[in-house]
């Protein structure tokens, strides 16, 4: 029985796809083997030494102490594309919004309640329109930094609106290009999108090359006058260099999903309370996403999405299975190797990938690995961890007879793809 402790509150049909005779799901579950969470902010204390997983239902990662989870042996996933929709459909709302003083109409007309003579309503409504008066998207360029996921998304509906399509991406994935539309012209740098943009949309993670990235230095290069949408993250920007900014009309509006002190409130400021993902549908696919993914691993060994370790899926063909997690240095593997010869046990088959400083094996082998044999293979100096699977049903349906979410199925070819490391025939 698998052991997975949930934080937040996760969507029932992720939930349901963990099945009962063979996973214990709940905010109660003492010494978890996993942990699924969503915005809960993890402490490393809350960690406890079973823990091999943590799974995160959404896109970014920075309430998971992710270098500690690393040096620990733990997995983190996160579930990227699966809130890429809801994410797109609020950033397309907030560009209409910048365009056109929708809001000032609304609170407008909101202030007009009162009134019961339907020709004093008109004259009001026909006097004052102009006030709200807009622009459209239509023929105006839209820069799009980051260009993944969500990104490629909002690009692509940008150019149905009929706007212009300038992108940039210094970590573009081959799979990410593929997905990107021709029409978008692909910017060498950040400075040169500001400077062709009307609007800017950002849709990078937070990361050590990202936060800050909108700094005064940034908007020194912006085109006066633009707009500045952010629905990625709050740390991307330099709050007080975009107060400055606005001040001096470079940029003409700032819209995001982070409300901010530092910015207040006002007809060129528009903040949503962090409405990225609140949609049934997103927290529904990205908690479908986490439970697939935490399945396969504590099933299988399996890692699809993970932000700290290589994806590795092996297809069990028979035997028993291993998976074992090392600093990744030289001659780990083969001492690994001799550990089972000196057993006399043979490998059917066997995948080893790194990432960084990490390296993740998975290892079929015909007898059933004893205590002894993982002990063994813990005590080399560069072994982080080792498990063993007493059964890999990689055939069996989540609970409730669905397939596997489509992107963890996207994730396991991928996976599959990639080169083997075979034992010697």
């Amino acid at each position: 029985m698998f052991k997975v402790r949930t934080y937040n509150q996760i969507a029932a049909r992720g939930l349901a796809r963990f099945p009962a005779e063979q996973f214990e799901v709940g905010a109660g579950v003492a010494a978890p083997d996993a942990i699924l969470l969503r915005s809960h902010p993890l402490e490393a204390a809350e960690l406890g030494a079973q823990v091999t997983a943590v799974a995160r239902a959404g896109a970014g990662v920075n309430n998971v102490p992710v270098d500690v989870c690393t040096t620990r042996g733990i997995v983190v996933f996160n579930t990227p594309g699966a809130n890429a929709n809801s994410v797109k459909e609020l950033t397309l709302a907030a560009l209409l919004l910048a365009a056109r003083d929708i809001a000032g109409g609304l609170e407008f007309v909101g202030t007009l309640s009162h009134l019961t003579d339907e020709r004093e309503l008109n004259r009001l409504v026909e006097g004052e329109k102009r006030r709200f008066k807009g622009r459209e998207l239509f023929g105006r360029t839209l820069g799009v930094v980051g260009l993944g996921a969500i990104g490629s998304q909002v690009a692509r509906a940008a150019l149905d609106l009929g706007m212009r399509v300038v992108g940039y991406d210094p970590a573009l994935s081959v799979d990410a290009a593929w997905r990107l539309p021709s029409r978008v012209a692909r910017m060498d740098n950040l400075a040169a999108l500001l400077a062709r943009s009307d609007y800017v949309t950002l849709h990078v993670p937070a990361l050590v090359d990202t936060v800050g990235m909108i700094d005064a230095d940034a908007l020194a290069a912006l085109r006066p006058g633009a707009t500045l949408l952010n629905f990625a993250r709050r740390q991307i920007v330099v709050e007080a260099a975009i107060a400055d900014a606005l001040a001096s009309g470079r940029l003409r509006a700032y819209l995001s999903d982070f409300p901010s002190t530092t910015l207040g409130a006002g007809p060129n400021v528009r903040a949503t309370p962090h409405l990225g993902a609140s949609t049934t549908e997103a927290e529904e696919n990205c908690a479908i996403m986490a439970a697939d993914q935490l399945m396969d691993f504590l099933r299988c060994g399996n890692i699809v999405n993970s932000v700290n370790f290589p994806d590795v899926f092996l297809d069990q063909a028979e035997g028993h299975r291993v998976a074992i997690i090392n600093r990744n240095v030289p001659g780990t593997l083969g001492q690994v190797m001799s550990v089972l010869a000196d057993a006399n046990i043979n490998v059917i088959d066997m995948l080893n990938k790194s990432r960084d400083d990490v390296a993740y094996n998975l290892i079929d082998i015909a007898a059933e690995p004893t205590a002894s044999l993982l002990g063994e293979i813990e005590a080399i100096d560069s072994v982080i961890g080792a498990r063993a699977f007493a059964g890999c049903d990689q055939g069996a349906l989540p609970a409730g007879g669905e397939t596997d979410s489509a992107a963890v199925a996207a994730g396991r070819e991928s996976a599959r793809a990639d080169t083997r490391l075979r034992s010697p025939a």
